[in-house]
């Protein structure tokens, strides 16, 4: 129990740092006592005997009176205790029961549950196995009588549950038999004090005045209620086990609250321990159904969420929405919650949720049959399920949306908030929802916009997932420089004037260059990348892309295309078969826009200089293999017609000769190098030239020999995935991956924002800042990214804080009065590859102790294994400041 007021202070019975008082049958706590397992066993108890509440006048009385149906009795504190605790006969009768401080209960608990074990048909299993259902609260009335050492109690029909009301009955009956409490704790004293002045100021010995006590009852069979010498075979049972009714206790956790007849008001217990020694409780795993290791995950890591397990051990059923269309008329409450309870009842074992699983896929079809799915999606699921199912407020007001413009952002902000509270008032908004601040400005009129919107977990990108990487081949035409692939880094959603910044940083580009980005398929271009604005997303990562490196445009200059082909033999039906084939990439120059075919020729061979093959042995005579540019012009001049037709259009086909020996020779084609149209003449010039000419250049055999043209045949994909080398695996901080989701950056072509200053949609870009934090921040590293054509895992390795995560740099709004410190308490994580890993959950349980659960399997950990590259949603508590 709760020390009713700071007026107490001065008590002569000293305050312990759990107040918490636990319940238990005597047989089971003098048995652990005298096994010399719980400290405190000289200790002696005072004895509190229940008799009729017909026997004394008061308050409880009257209402008693008026409602008769209602359990009330008086507990009287016996003056002579002492002879009592030493004769052996006390505890005997199985209507003797225990208070204990919760220390002393832990321990006690620890030594039935975790050695108290017996083997039923063959099996296995703990004495609390059969009474896991029996789990249920129970609401207890205390009015402080005019006789100093008496209590009166009412356990009241209206406040509980029919069932529940029933079996406290069972318990607590008095009319036949005496009822002994033994009182280990010294705080029930604390209702006896003579001074009323030291009462706290609102809670006043009145006649209209009680003193609400709220219980978890866990597993108090009807078996506790057997008389002496007359126990029945499951308590006999019970017995042989563990000393009676091994592990069944009835947790006190005492909220003194000042009530009225008209109102009630209960705190929520607390069972969630700060000191680490609560023994097994709460080390419970979940049975995998099936694939369900996903949900066990998420499940455990919010078993072990302060306050909501607190929450979600009381009665938290009051709260229940069955008005909320959002909801789901409190089913989803209502299973989570006796999941939790069954987790947390000592002496638990591996826990099948079967019930959980069932009204999940009711009201969450995706999540339906045995199939793997995603840990964060389901946490995401439940934690606004169970929000809208316990949502306080049971008619959301309408709320039109301000403009904040011109004012203060604290009191937008505040507006924001309380706006958001009017509709949404839950337990979840309460732990673990904060507030940030969202900006968008348009790229064309500027017009920004600022809204503060909630957040129940934040979604950290991986930088890994920011930026792209990207594999390009760098082709110059200054005739010297080979072909070179040239890897760079652009943002994700970024833009080709990202793309054209990095290439030109990159490979050092002069201020009289330019680059113009082609991709290339089939040994042509197929499209021009020259639009600055154009999303890098339309670029795949199987897609072949050439940087050509040329010199700057003018308003005269053209752009030249040079396609490549060469003789290909095979035999088909027996018979050789020549045939032209394309091979290589397309070579681009510039030139001027009066031109003949010999500057043509000439600019040809200067791009395919750089492949020439200089090594000895191909020509014995070094000079005549080495001919001028002049050389090859005049043979060109001598082998190719010297007929040029009088335009690109509706120019007869000319067909060449697969067996000519002839020097290279050009024709005009369209941007497909599909048709192969008039012959270029060297000293006629080259008339209504296009704004892209395009040449097929034909190769003979006696050129192929003369270059290496396996420089120019072969391209790097944007993104090669697949079986590579392994790299060393890549490590990023968590603050890293907060300031990539906090940096500004342009929405992506489908999330394109309605600006309402050009009054159309635009890629604007985005900037988030942290404004308010919740007490629980759940943090969900971004590790899976799906596309169009491609699913993929990211298994960096990000290192978090596990002590002290400190946002103070990272919150734009600064309130001194709230810590934004915080303490890692739960991990989920994913092991393995897309679609067939394994999910498990880490869980710090006090102390420096840390728990593997692993579906049914929970085994301790050191806190040195907790950061690994699985690590996929994080658990964080808010650290109070001294």
């Amino acid at each position: 129990m709760d020390a009713p007021s700071e007026d107490l202070s001065d008590s002569t019975h000293p305050q312990n740092d759990d107040v918490r008082v636990y319940f238990v049958p005597y047989r089971w706590w003098k048995e652990a006592q005298d096994s010399n397992l719980a400290d405190g066993n000289a200790k002696r108890g005072v004895l509190y005997s229940a008799r009729p509440g017909s026997s004394y006048v008061g308050p409880m009385k009257i209402i008693n009176n008026i409602f008769n149906s209602d359990l009330v009795f008086n507990l009287r504190r016996e003056e002579d205790s002492g002879h009592s605790n030493e004769n052996g006969e006390v505890g005997v009768s199985g209507r003797d029961y225990a208070l204990v401080p919760g220390d002393l209960w832990l321990q006690a608990l620890k030594w039935h549950t975790d050695s108290r074990v017996a083997t039923k048909d063959g099996r296995t299993f703990s004495v609390m196995e059969d009474d896991m259902a029996d789990v249920y609260p129970l609401l207890l009335r205390l009015s402080i009588l005019r006789e100093t050492n008496s209590l009166g109690v009412k356990i009241t029909k209206k406040d509980n549950a029919v069932e529940f009301f029933r079996r406290a009955c069972k318990i607590f009956s008095v009319e036949s038999e005496l009822l002994h409490i033994w009182d280990f704790s010294g705080q029930t004293t604390l209702f006896f004090i003579n001074d009323k002045n030291k009462l706290p100021k609102d809670c006043q010995r009145q006649s209209d005045q009680e003193i609400l006590l709220e219980l978890q009852v866990y597993g108090l069979s009807d078996s506790l209620r057997c008389r002496e010498g007359k126990k029945d075979e499951m308590a006999a049972q019970h017995s042989n086990l563990a000393g009676s009714s091994c592990g069944a206790s009835l947790m006190m956790n005492g909220s003194l609250a000042c009530m009225n007849s008209n109102s009630v008001h209960t705190n929520s217990p607390v069972f969630y321990g700060s000191s680490g020694e609560a023994g097994s409780l709460g080390l419970t795993g979940l049975q995998n159904l099936g694939n369900t290791c996903f949900m066990n995950s998420s499940l455990q890591c919010l078993a072990h969420t302060p306050k909501l397990v607190d929450y979600f051990l009381g009665d938290y059923s009051r709260e229940i929405n069955h008005e909320n269309a959002l909801g789901m008329d409190g089913e989803i409450a209502l299973a989570f919650g006796d999941l939790i309870r069954k987790l947390w009842a000592p002496g638990a074992t591996p826990v099948a949720p079967r019930m959980f699983k069932s009204k999940l896929a009711r009201f969450a079809p995706q999540f339906s049959g045995f199939n793997q799915h995603d840990s964060q999606e389901l946490l995401a699921f439940l934690l606004d399920g169970l929000h809208e199912d316990l949502n306080r407020v049971k008619c959301k007001p309408y709320i039109e949306a301000k403009d904040g413009e011109g004012w203060p952002d604290e009191e937008v902000a505040d507006e924001y908030w309380r706006n958001h509270l009017a509709r949404n008032d839950s337990i979840i908004v309460d732990v673990s929802q904060g507030q940030y601040r969202s900006t968008l400005v348009c790229p064309v009129c500027k017009k920004v916009s600022i809204t503060f919107d909630p957040f129940m977990y934040l979604s950290l990108p991986l930088p890994s997932t920011t930026m792209r990487t990207m594999t390009l081949t760098v082709v110059s035409a200054d005739g010297i420089t080979q072909p070179s692939p040239c890897t760079i880094t652009v943002p994700k959603n970024g833009k080709c004037e990202d793309l054209i910044q990095a290439l030109s940083s990159s490979c050092y580009l002069k201020d009289d260059e330019t680059l113009l980005v082609a991709e290339i398929y089939n040994n042509r271009i197929i499209r021009y990348l020259e639009d600055p604005t154009d999303s890098l997303s339309l670029i795949r990562d199987g897609d072949r892309l050439v940087a050509y490196r040329l010199p700057k445009v003018t308003n005269e200059d053209r752009l030249v295309v040079f396609m490549h082909q060469r003789i290909d033999e095979q035999y088909i039906h027996g018979k050789l078969s020549s045939s032209w084939k394309a091979f290589g990439i397309p070579l681009v120059a510039r030139i001027c826009n009066s031109v003949n075919g010999s500057d043509v020729y000439n600019l040809y061979l200067k791009l395919i200089n750089p492949f020439q093959i200089t090594s000895e042995g191909i020509s014995n005579n070094s000079d005549s293999s080495e001919k001028t540019v002049i050389e090859e012009v005049k043979e060109l001049k001598d082998a190719i017609s010297p007929v040029l037709s009088a335009g690109v259009n509706g120019i007869n086909e000319i067909w060449v000769d697969p067996d000519s020996d002839a020097e290279l020779q050009f024709y005009l084609t369209d941007d497909k190098g599909a048709t192969r149209a008039s012959k270029l003449v060297m000293d006629e010039p080259v008339t209504r030239l296009p704004r892209r000419l395009n040449l097929l250049v034909f190769w003979p055999e006696k050129k192929i020999e003369q270059y290496d043209t396996h420089l120019i045949s072969s391209l790097p994909e944007i993104f090669k995935s697949g079986f590579i080398a392994r790299r060393p695996q890549e490590s990023v901080s968590l603050y890293r991956c907060l300031e990539a989701f906090l940096k500004e950056e342009p929405l992506g072509p489908d999330d394109m924002w309605y600006c309402p200053g050009c009054k159309t949609h635009r890629q604007a870009s985005k900037k988030l800042d942290l404004w308010r934090l919740p007490e629980i921040l759940v943090i969900h590293l971004k590790r899976f990214s799906y596309s169009r054509f491609m699913k993929n895992k990211l298994e960096t390795y990000v290192d978090f804080p596990v002590d002290n995560l400190d946002l103070s740099t990272y919150i734009t709004h600064k309130n001194g009065m709230v810590s934004n410190r915080y303490m890692l308490y739960a991990v989920s994580n994913h092991y393995g590859s897309m679609g067939g890993g394994h999910y498990t959950a880490f869980v710090h349980h006090g102390g420096d102790q840390w728990y593997d659960f692993d579906d049914s399997h929970v085994s301790p950990i050191p806190e040195d294994k907790i950061k690994t590259s699985a690590a996929y949603v994080l658990f964080y508590r808010r650290v109070v400041d001294v």
